[in-house]
């Protein structure tokens, strides 16, 4: 394999692949990159099993060829070399990298030993619009739990009906949920319903994906796999096999209060408020009054704080307690002026939601804690 490709397009398409590949090294050939140069385009190809992801760009081949290339590397040094034109080529086990004055040579890995990934069935893609579901990521891939040995909740619900996205996050504490309508009708092929867990990765890849670019996104769901087309790029996904919690159980059906903040103020006076927390639970107490809300904490370790807010409120007193970093998470991922609390008492789930969101409907349940 023999080529020159620019630094711009190379960097470009390389940085989209550092999330995917693994960095564990269980596999070694997973920390590689496989490349592939014919018709006068550079080819990349990347997984860790669970999510991959294939690209390209534009290149001068002078001989075709597939190689494998350490994908941390590769984009570090890439990264490093001035605005010009890179060689790239293959020798014997190794790949030669070289521009204006730099040279370099890395072991690679053999391309057989590179796993093979599916292929979507074309004929039964759905075209789904970018604008409402990089909104939709945005607002809900905070609430997926990390850790949860419920593997189910290591990722989102996401359904398609014929006039409706839908997707939902919960790590049992909280609850994340964000629909939008479908401005023109998905295929029928799809059914009444359909619905698929996201993995996590794949949610926060897709995300990045979408950031820039025009276009509706091209969803096909396989046997076993989920593939997502953005542009020149495809995402490819493992299903996470499992039932998701019925999340409609949790949603508050009698919250009778309800509290309006601008949302920038309430955000600033959370994260001082919380900075005197305790640490490990980070709780903060709402003590809702008429025409005010006292935001406070209090911990052995660090002591005290409070800070007032004027509000419209004209009901009876309740103080509620929450997690002030799953108060700070729903107030960064939304961008309106205002935002509502609805509630009901100190114990019963309470529910946020950003005014003036135009079709979305979103809503961001969250459990009092017990102090």
């Amino acid at each position: 394999m023999e080529l020159v490709v620019s630094k711009t397009d190379l960097l470009r398409e390389l940085q989209l692949f550092q999330g995917i590949v693994e960095r564990k090294n269980t596999i070694p050939i997973l920390a590689n990159i496989l490349v592939s140069a014919k018709e006068n385009k550079l080819f990349f190809l990347a997984t860790d099993l669970e999510v991959g992801l294939r690209s390209h760009c534009a290149a001068s081949i002078t001989t075709p060829g597939i190689i494998t290339i350490p994908a941390k590397k590769l984009f570090e040094i890439v990264r490093s070399l001035p605005e010009t034109d890179i060689r790239i080529e293959s020798d014997e086990g190794a790949v030669k990298i070289a521009a204006d004055r730099f040279s370099s040579r890395m072991q690679t890995l053999p391309k057989e030993d590179f796993p093979a990934l599916p292929e979507p069935d074309l004929s039964t893609q759905v075209m789904l619009p970018r604008e409402e579901l990089r909104e939709m990521v945005a607002k809900t891939q905070f609430a997926i739990t990390a850790e949860d040995t419920r593997y189910f909740l290591n990722g989102a619900l996401f359904v398609i009906k014929p006039k409706e996205l839908l997707l939902v996050a919960t790590d049992g504490h909280r609850l994340a949920m964000i629909s939008a309508p479908l401005k023109k009708k998905a295929k029928e092929s799809l059914g009444p319903e359909e619905q698929v867990i996201l993995p996590k990765k794949t949610l926060f890849e897709l995300g990045r994906l979408m950031t820039e670019g025009e276009g509706e996104i091209g969803y096909v769901k396989g046997e076993n796999h989920l593939f997502f087309s953005v542009g020149s790029r495809g995402l490819i996904s493992r299903m996470i096999e499992g039932q998701f919690p019925a999340y409609e159980r949790v949603l508050p059906k009698d919250n009778d209060k309800k509290v309006v903040f601008e949302r920038e103020r309430l955000m600033g006076a959370v994260k001082r408020v919380a900075l005197l927390s305790n640490e490990r639970s980070r709780v903060i107490k709402f003590e809702i009054r008429k025409d005010s809300v006292q935001v406070a904490s209090n911990s052995p370790e660090f002591g005290e704080a409070r800070e007032e807010l004027l509000i419209d409120y004209q009901g009876e007193s309740v103080q509620i307690c929450f997690n002030a970093q799953y108060v700070l998470d729903f107030l960064g991922a939304v961008q309106t002026d205002t935002v509502e609390l609805g509630f009901k008492d100190e114990t019963t789930q309470a529910v946020m939601r950003p005014e003036g969101m135009g079709d979305y409907n979103y809503q961001y349940v969250i459990m009092p804690m017990r102090v």
